[in-house]
């Protein structure tokens, strides 16, 4: 978006990036219409990685292009190398930093090393064939063998160096990748969807290949159903959700066993599942109510936390104070929003103190929040800060996961069961539209800024408590709906067949 455009046969480092990631996301990124492109936060995220690694590599700013080469500058930025790749192809590459190291170049007693950020914690072939196509060039513009290449890590927060050696292995890997990328992008019609999709939630042409999975009943389009277990379907003639939804379920358990007990045990779960996607119907699987602690509770905490995970840290602690009125109603008009923002510079135990004082405050209260991530980050936060046996089983007591609930309680008829898919389908809508994790995080390391005298606009801020609060508020829109229907318990018995989704 915003590159300039190149020839058609032209292969560049970010094309091989995108094809590691997904076969069909270098096609679209090539061939696919620009109009259902979407952005996502997931590019700036690394961008920023990438500048604050950078900023902790160098002490000086680096210089610009060609000249600051020839000037033996220690760091350069804004170079575009172009040549033949190990095959003869076309290609091109953007290092975004060349780092001076020992060697001799056709500018004097030195060369240069691509160097590459990643986000996670460890290297994959996305990192290392872009490098190695960027060395490959370099090797021919500098006149200099290029022995290896640099991966920094931590986004500079704790700034970690990780070497690749530019081996013959590497080179061929290289070449192979690319002489598969050509013939991919020169199909006529992009590659099949990714077999497992859970990566899609990054790309920027998620909107697309979902509405493509959609139609085609996909069967990643499951839930239940990854890369693994689908080509074990696959193998037995199970191609999509249709097929899936009309298999025999003790027939499909004896053939999913040859590959493993479990994959027999979960056969008829993904039957049952399959059929409730395909004839929308919702399926009680317990008896039991699902949120039994509220049924006396004078009110509920709803909980959700923002995180940066590279820095593994929870910057935001979100509540939503929602009491019981007087007759019993759940009023959510009369919830009030708690936003506890946890800085660095405040320390972890000041974080503890007021987030005690908080749950003391409404003590008898449970605490619901959707998924795990909030029970373990806040009782792993509680056992660090000295916390008693005693205190931590009155914590996890309080902590209601809603998701666990949905899970062990219903099937439902949808894909997902994440938060985002479950309060949908209840009908909850998000005042920011297309704003997710990654966003909000983005917001927050635009505050953060470089210190606490140097913060970016509190507009940002506001932007993720928005988020937040409407992560507790989608919560909630779940959590009603089970006391809806463990009221509807109570009014009858529980049925034996699937019914219609209310």
């Amino acid at each position: 978006m915003g590159a300039t455009p190149l020839a058609d046969n032209v292969l560049t480092d970010r094309l091989l990036r995108s094809w590691l990631r997904c076969r069909r996301k270098a096609w679209l990124d090539r061939h696919g219409d620009v109009n259902q492109r979407r952005w996502t936060a997931h590019r700036n995220l690394l961008l920023d990685d990438q500048q604050r690694s950078f900023v902790a590599l160098l002490p000086h700013k680096p210089g610009h292009g060609v000249a600051a080469c020839a000037a033996g500058e220690e760091g350069i930025v804004g170079l575009r190398l172009k040549g033949a790749g190990p095959s003869g192809e076309r290609v091109e590459a953007h290092p975004p930093l060349l780092l001076r190291v020992t060697g001799q170049s056709r500018w004097g007693s030195f060369a240069y090393q691509p160097v590459l950020a990643r986000q996670g914690r460890r290297i994959t072939r996305e990192h290392q064939l872009p490098l190695a196509l960027m060395g490959h060039l370099l090797e021919a513009y500098q006149a200099s063998p290029v022995p290896e290449l640099l991966v920094l890590g931590g986004g500079g927060r704790r700034l970690e160096r990780e070497r690749i050696r530019l081996t013959s292995g590497l080179r061929k890997q290289l070449s192979e990748a690319l002489r598969k990328l050509k013939a991919d992008l020169e199909r006529p019609q992009p590659p099949s969807l990714a077999a497992d999709r859970r990566k899609c939630t990054l790309c920027s042409w998620r909107e697309s290949c979902s509405r493509v999975a959609a139609a085609d009943g996909h069967l990643s389009e499951v839930s239940g159903i990854g890369a693994k277990r689908r080509d074990m379907l696959q193998e037995l003639g199970i191609h999509g959700l249709n097929d899936l939804a009309s298999a025999n379920p003790e027939r499909l358990a004896v053939e999913m066993e040859r590959f493993g007990e479990q994959h027999g045990d979960v056969a008829r779960a993904l039957v049952a599942q399959a059929m409730a996607q395909r004839d929308g119907l919702v399926e009680r699987l317990d008896g039991t109510p699902a949120l039994p602690e509220l049924q006396g509770a004078p009110g509920v905490l709803l909980y959700d936390i923002e995180s940066d995970p590279d820095a593994r840290h929870d910057f935001l602690h979100g509540f939503l104070r929602l009491p019981r009125q007087s007759d019993g109603r759940w009023d959510l008009a009369a919830a009030t929003y708690h936003p506890l923002l946890v800085m660095a510079e405040h320390g972890e135990q000041r974080s503890w103190l007021r987030l005690q004082r908080l749950l003391s405050r409404y003590d008898g209260w449970p605490i619901l929040h959707y998924g795990e991530t909030e029970t373990l980050s806040l009782r792993r936060l509680a056992q660090r800060q000295g916390a008693s046996d005693a205190q931590l089983r009155r914590l996890k007591r309080r902590l209601v996961d809603v998701h666990s609930r949905i899970r062990s309680h219903w099937r439902l008829p949808l894909g997902s069961y994440g938060l985002k898919s479950v309060a949908a389908w209840r009908g909850f809508h998000w005042s920011q539209p297309g704003v997710d994790g990654a966003r909000a995080l983005l917001w927050w390391r635009q505050w953060l800024g470089e210190g606490p005298k140097r913060r970016g606009s509190r507009h940002g801020l506001a932007w993720i408590f928005q988020y937040n609060q409407d992560d507790c508020r989608a919560t909630w829109a779940v959590a009603e709906w089970i006391l809806k229907e463990d009221h509807l318990l109570k009014s009858g018995p529980v049925l034996d067949q699937p019914t219609a989704g209310r």
